[in-house]
């Protein structure tokens, strides 16, 4: 398949053949690679996860970027990217506790939030459009980042520091999670119990 890039003054490009929208089905290819790879003993394996997932991390803000400044934004793109960054970030705290490396009720409290967050946008499709919020984007960097260091921790050398950084920050980046989940779940209220109109972009 031919990937194509545009000026920003082009037209807009069929929404499966631009550049944004392969960054963000790399990040989803990246999922198994991730699990396949942790699992694998050594050294220079942990490394790879790290590399793999620090990458894949980084498609995240490339791909919004790229196709706000190129004028590649798409339907696919608004759907697929926040299921490609849960599918990420889930597989990975998945990892982690199952290593025994990321704090259970965190894990749970973020991973809770995001089925709570997608039943809502699947629930209300067509009546209610949910955008993400200046402050969601930061809890999916929070998120990141913690789980980054968490991955890196045993590798560090830093005598527990990393670990204990990650861990911090993932209960910041659940606090962030839960933040914004009540302000999805505020804006949703009235549709959910009155049948309220659809607040459309």
């Amino acid at each position: 398949m031919t990937i194509f890039m545009a000026t920003p003054d082009r037209a807009k490009l069929t929404p499966m053949l631009n550049f944004p929208n392969f960054l963000t089905l790399s990040r989803i290819l990246a999922v198994p690679a991730l699990v396949a790879v942790f699992y694998i003993d050594g050294r220079v394996a942990h490394w790879i996860v790290v590399a793999l997932f620090v990458t894949a991390a980084l498609t995240d803000y490339l791909d919004g970027w790229i196709a706000r400044t190129w004028s590649l934004e798409s339907e696919f793109g608004r759907v697929v990217d926040p299921i490609a960054d849960k599918l990420l970030v889930a597989a990975a705290l998945l990892l982690l506790l199952a290593a025994d490396r990321a704090p259970l009720v965190a894990v749970g409290l973020i991973l809770l939030r995001e089925l709570l967050v997608s039943g809502l946008r699947e629930g209300l499709a067509g009546r209610l459009v949910l955008p993400v919020s200046r402050l969601a984007k930061w809890k999916t960097a929070a998120q990141m980042a913690a789980i980054m260091l968490l991955l890196i921790g045993p590798l560090g050398g830093t005598g527990g520091v990393l670990p204990l950084a990650g861990d911090c920050l993932l209960w910041v980046a659940a606090a962030l999670t839960w933040i914004t989940a009540l302000d999805y779940l505020r804006t949703a209220w009235d549709p959910l119990t009155r049948g309220g109109e659809a607040n459309r972009p």
